[in-house]
């Protein structure tokens, strides 16, 4: 119970990840405030209080900032000083090229996957400045480095968090507060799930591992980094993908690394 007296806000935890993560966060002691439009964030809230844990969901677009601010004013005004902010919230449904983007669905995914953390960074990084703690951890992507055909807007927005993170470890180091980017490969949410066979296979090829993650192996490192432990840890970018971020591409015959 390493987070015991902490209150964490979790964006996005309605599902898959984000509520691997809340309901980890709680089985540590956290008491856990969830941002997220989709209405089932109030099952992850019952399934946290569930767990002993104090909780509140609240329904706010983190795209826009008066919003934001009003999500995080009243968690923490329920639950106590925000000292645990983890930006999980994204969206992953804009399949265009670069030529085929539209504006319109462009900007909403900087809107969410990036302004919408910076609005959630800038919302509670003064309360924790104030008491000289804090844990923020930002859910990127392994796209962040290499790309993603036919996903500018993720694979750019999940680059751009990247930055964020750097800039606000260095801005508030001296004031205790950590900030680190979280880079996951494919993990076994409901959207994976519902890929089409033949692209999981491909995706799982490219998986040194030969599987795809578990949405609570990401949550057990944001856990960590939100610890004590984790206090000498901050600007860092930690790929959690089974080898995926590594270059698979075989010379030769194709054996394996030991040379079968």
């Amino acid at each position: 119970m390493h987070l015991t007296g902490q209150t964490a806000l979790v964006s996005g935890a309605a599902r898959g990840i984000g509520r691997a993560i809340a309901l980890r966060l709680a089985r540590d002691g956290a008491d856990v405030g969830i941002v997220d439009l989709n209405p089932a964030a109030e099952e992850t809230a019952i399934q946290v209080r569930a767990l002993g844990r104090k909780a509140v969901a609240v329904q706010a677009d983190i795209s826009d900032p008066k919003q934001t601010r009003e999500a995080a004013a009243r968690i923490a005004a329920d639950l106590g000083a925000i000292t645990i902010l983890v930006n999980n919230a994204g969206i992953v449904n804009n399949i265009a090229t670069v030529e085929k983007m539209t504006d319109e669905a462009w900007e909403k995914e900087i809107g969410v996957n990036l302004t919408g953390a910076f609005n959630l960074v800038r919302a509670v990084v003064g309360g924790m400045s104030e008491k000289g703690h804090g844990r923020i951890v930002n859910i990127s992507s392994v796209a962040a480095r290499g790309g993603l055909a036919r996903q500018v807007g993720y694979s750019a927005t999940k680059a751009g968090l990247l930055g964020l993170t750097h800039t606000v470890a260095l801005e508030y180091a001296r004031k205790g507060i950590t900030c680190n980017a979280v880079l996951p490969g494919m993990v076994e949410t409901e959207n994976v799930k519902a890929m089409p066979q033949e692209i999981r296979e491909a995706a799982m090829a490219a998986t040194p591992v030969r599987r795809f993650g578990e949405p609570d192996e990401i949550a057990a490192l944001v856990a960590f980094l939100c610890g004590p432990e984790a206090a000498y840890i901050t600007g860092a970018e930690i790929d959690i993908s089974g080898g995926g971020h590594l270059n698979t591409l075989v010379l030769g015959s194709r054996r394996d690394a030991s040379g079968r």
